[in-house]
């Protein structure tokens, strides 16, 4: 593990102790700039150090290895998106105003279309890493990864690509969208779908 893997390992930690002295700093002095502080260590700041990051360290689509002497970007783009699929209240939160989490998704780097709806109970592991259309519907509990790791002669291989998915697509609940799916128009997937990396459905 490199230095800056070791550094971003502890981000998660960063961000819950900044909430923490926002959310006290708000119960001492409720005001403007002290909610502002709490919404920024919650929202803000993550974003920021990603595309800071993702401009440095891009996130290359294919095969790499976690182990080894060199740094690996995908690596450190999850430790600062973790803290949203550990608490994912956060996020949850944002789905409940109509069109903030699509907003917040582009923010993040994803290309998101228009009407797109978010059940409360959906996971998405990887937020750059995503194309979606218009007028998708996404059902409770989906999972969407954009990487898988596997062990692979005493290292730990990954492998990360793009989730696409188009327009007027459904997605039923239970549903898992592994890296490279490509879902086409008008598709509709029954509940506990789970698409294989690279499967593609027309």
């Amino acid at each position: 593990m490199t230095f800056l893997s070791t550094i971003l390992l502890f981000f998660p930690t960063f961000i819950l102790m900044l909430t923490g002295a926002a959310i006290v700093y708000l119960a001492y002095s409720p005001s403007i700039f002290s909610i502002l502080a709490v919404l920024l260590s919650i929202y803000g700041l993550p974003v920021i150090v990603y595309r800071w990051h993702q401009w440095v360290y891009p996130v290359p689509e294919g095969i790499s290895y976690l182990r080894g002497k060199e740094y690996s970007p995908w690596w450190g783009s999850h430790q600062i998106q973790v803290i949203y699929i550990t608490i994912p209240v956060f996020e949850a939160v944002l789905r409940l105003i109509p069109g903030a989490f699509s907003f917040w998704l582009r923010l993040w780097g994803a290309k998101v279309g228009r009407d797109v709806y978010w059940t409360p109970g959906l996971e998405i592991a990887d937020r750059g890493l995503l194309e979606i259309g218009d007028r998708v519907v996404m059902g409770h509990r989906v999972t969407i990864s954009s990487h898988i790791i596997k062990p692979r002669k005493q290292n730990l291989m990954l492998y990360a690509k793009k989730v696409k998915i188009g327009n007027d697509v459904f997605v039923g609940a239970g549903s898992f969208l592994a890296p490279g799916v490509v879902i086409g128009d008008g598709t509709f997937l029954t509940m506990a779908t789970n698409l294989s990396p690279n499967q593609q459905v027309p």
